[in-house]
């Protein structure tokens, strides 16, 4: 007789072969009596399907179309506040793991990850606790001690990475061009670094925009 609890498990990526796999994954192995009670293709579907289903744990990737990963942890705990929530990306970077757990995931796991921790880590979370492996534990505390961009400031070096000048960003979102370099300013002392072109390639590389 199986005594491990059932555990109903809600898959969100927007990719069909790697949806396919995780169930497949989470289910070849009956004794772990876990089951996929869903399967969302993007941000927006797997609210949906969350607040319809309300399963015990939901994977989700950080990258998807509509409703990015971390928004879509957002809205989800805003209404279910004790959802338990896994963030299971390709993506590593100080700032993706940052924000994901910073918004309320269990756990931050990568897709090359043993097919072992990935069930141990759906087990985990459904009773409880947190699964953060040590190199991604590592980065989270490294980035808690650092300055954290404003939604602004982000946008603002997401248009530098795109070439245009503090007029070009000005216009783009509607501020004067004081604004502007009032941000880039905070956002060289905030990244430490000395010019526009540094931010860039700092921000690219900390995840904390992508092109």
């Amino acid at each position: 007789m199986n005594q491990n609890p059932l555990i109903r498990v809600l898959i969100a990526d927007d990719h069909p072969v790697v949806r396919t796999g995780l169930a497949a994954i989470l289910e070849i192995h009956p004794e772990e009596n876990i089951v996929v009670v869903g399967q969302a293709s993007d941000g927006q579907e797997a609210i949906d399907l969350f607040t319809q289903l309300q399963p015990d744990v939901t994977l989700i990737d950080l990258r998807m179309p509509k409703v990015d990963g971390v928004g879509v942890i957002i809205a989800i705990r805003q209404r279910f506040p004790t959802a338990k929530l896994v963030i299971l990306t390709t993506y590593d970077s100080e700032e993706d793991i940052y924000r994901g757990l910073h918004a309320g995931a269990k756990a931050y796991l990568l897709k090359d990850a043993p097919h072992q921790d990935l069930l141990n880590c759906v087990r985990a979370v459904h009773s409880g606790e947190s699964f953060i492996p040590p190199k991604i534990s590592t980065k989270f505390f490294q980035r808690m001690n650092l300055p954290t961009l404003s939604e602004r400031e982000r946008e603002v070096v997401r248009l530098i990475a795109t070439g245009r000048t503090n007029q070009g960003i000005a216009e783009v979102l509607g501020i004067s061009e004081g604004t502007v370099k009032f941000h880039v300013n905070n956002i060289l002392s905030k990244l430490q670094v000395n010019d526009r072109t540094e931010a860039v390639i700092l921000a690219l590389k900390r995840g904390i925009i992508t092109l």
